[in-house]
């Protein structure tokens, strides 16, 4: 068997397409503000590249960018703004954060109906009791719709995520369990790790690991999504071994172009979904 390839590029672009045309028929413009704190360069090349694709669709995204030393008090004097602003729909906090700032204030921070990232306890909350929450973290939701892209009823379907961050791991179980799917969480401590990994229908390999996942790992004709980003030898590598494992995957996302394109996409839709949450707009 060789794997068919989930081009997350492709389908990132056509959503993109599509929510350009939906932008373009409103009254006004969805606005996107993201906060910055610190000189980490994958954030900064990140945050651009989230303004660049939110001025493509017609969107407004203005990036807030603080000082490494910046103090709680300011951050947060800025996030109380931006939730009194009528004209922002969305605010993110780009994580990480300085370590002497506290993250996890940062986020409860920020309102539930302009949690865009989804990583609000309101928010989470929602996800896990009720399936579904104002916003779902993008890269799950982007995760979610790659599979049903090739998979359009998941219902009964064993997945198996490894890696249990709150960034991925954790609000991809509440996704997927709301799809009705049979949900093990592996990490780092999980005995019999590959054993639980051939058990799965759907693999999710989120644990930042280059290679980990081999071809053992997978039962013949699974779906395996791989959401790592490892840089080995100058080059961007995945945690699942791609060569391997496309002898025995039915599907699978390439590093890059995977999941990474999905993220973005899902983000600016949540930012769309809060424009008109908030502004009462149909169309």
């Amino acid at each position: 068997m060789t794997a068919k390839i989930i081009d997350g590029r492709k389908m990132a672009a056509e959503l993109r397409d599509e929510l350009a045309e939906r932008v373009s028929r409103l009254s006004g413009k969805p606005h996107l503000a993201v906060v910055l704190a610190g000189n980490d360069e994958a954030s900064l090349i990140y945050d651009r590249n989230k303004q660049k694709a939110a001025e493509k669709v017609g969107m407004v995204c203005d990036i807030y960018h603080l000082p490494e030393d910046v103090l709680q008090t300011e951050l947060n004097r800025l996030i109380d703004g931006l939730n009194q602003d009528k004209n922002v729909n969305g605010i993110i906090v780009q994580l990480p954060l300085p370590v002497h700032l506290d993250a996890a204030a940062a986020l409860r921070r920020i309102l539930p109906e302009k949690d865009v990232d989804g990583f609000g306890l309101y928010n989470t909350g929602l996800l896990w009791t009720q399936g579904k929450a104002f916003f779902a973290p993008a890269t799950p939701k982007g995760i979610l719709h790659l599979l049903k892209s090739v998979s359009p009823d998941l219902s009964g379907k064993h997945a198996v995520i490894i890696g249990r961050s709150n960034i991925v791991g954790k609000p991809l179980a509440a996704l997927l369990l709301g799809c009705d799917c049979t949900v093990t969480i592996a990490h780092s401590k999980s005995e019999n790790l590959a054993a639980l990994a051939a058990s799965a229908d759907i693999l999710v390999a989120a644990c930042g690991c280059a290679g980990l996942v081999r071809k053992e790992w997978v039962k013949p004709g699974a779906v395996v999504i791989d959401v790592g980003i490892n840089r080995v030898e100058g080059k961007l590598s995945g945690d699942v071994d791609f060569d391997g494992v496309c002898e025995n995957a039915s599907y699978i996302t390439p590093v890059p172009g995977g999941v990474g394109p999905m993220t973005v996409a899902m983000l600016l839709e949540n930012t769309f979904e809060a424009y008109l949450q908030q502004s009462k707009e149909t169309l």
